[in-house]
């Protein structure tokens, strides 16, 4: 069920162009791309290119009775962590950011973007196998730079192994468990952050856990803690 084109602007918008076309395109199904001339992250980002990389997306069709659709970002980051980890076993420095980024520390592994289409989900996954993107605001990785040769259709078969069994889990009582995996995997509790709210408002706090909606928990320094459901999240530097 995955799908290889040999270029494409973006997955993530075929699979909404299919969907807006009223296409059946069904939950299991990968649209994985060797060259992705007009890809795009979070915030309007670019995210292209990068023969030997992972790019793909799918779709999850939401369902009566499935947890809030935002959480499936978080849900996403487990799967995608678990891919990694399969993949390179022996990778250190390894952790989750609020709310779908993979670093090494502190370098960009990993992305992910969710974009909604009526009562469909598109779920866009980049991974830096064999290159890392040059970006101008953020430091990248790759797999293949810390010695780990991961041949990009073998990390496709596996990505879709694990985001199936966390999708599973997430539609079958399975959240908060999930939500307790990101938490796990993520950068420690009381790492400097620093966020960029949908206003425009700059706030700076440390990380203090994830919210049972999955929202950030930012600890500002007064002690108030402060519920991020949006925004751009970075890591600040310790004073």
């Amino acid at each position: 069920m995955i799908e290889v084109v040999p270029e494409t602007g973006s997955t993530n918008a075929d699979l909404l162009a299919r969907l807006a076309a009223g296409e059946d395109v069904v939950e299991g199904h990968w649209l994985v791309a060797d060259r992705q001339v007009a890809g795009r992250g979070r915030q309007g980002r670019v995210w292209n290119d990068g023969a030997g990389n992972f790019m793909g997306s799918t779709v999850i069709r939401l369902r009566a009775g499935d947890p809030p659709a935002h959480t499936l970002s978080l849900v996403a980051g487990v799967a995608t962590y678990a891919a990694v980890e399969a993949s390179a076993p022996e990778l250190s420095g390894t952790f989750l950011k609020w709310p779908n980024d993979l670093l090494v520390r502190g370098a960009k592994l990993a992305g992910i973007l969710l974009e909604r289409s009526g009562e469909a989900v598109v779920l866009g996954v980049g991974v830096n196998l064999a290159n890392a993107p040059k970006l101008p605001d953020r430091q990248t990785v790759s797999l293949a730079s810390k010695g780990f040769a991961v041949s990009r259709d073998a990390f496709a078969d596996l990505l879709d192994t694990c985001w199936s069994h966390a999708l599973r889990s997430w539609r079958s009582g399975g959240w908060e468990e999930l939500r307790q995996d990101w938490a796990a995997r993520a950068h420690p509790i009381g790492t400097p952050l620093q966020v960029h709210g949908p206003d425009g408002e700059l706030m700076r706090g440390a990380f203090a856990g994830l919210g049972n909606d999955g929202a950030l928990q930012l600890e500002l320094s007064g002690g108030t803690r402060r519920q991020i459901h949006a925004g751009e999240v970075s890591l600040a530097p310790r004073r």
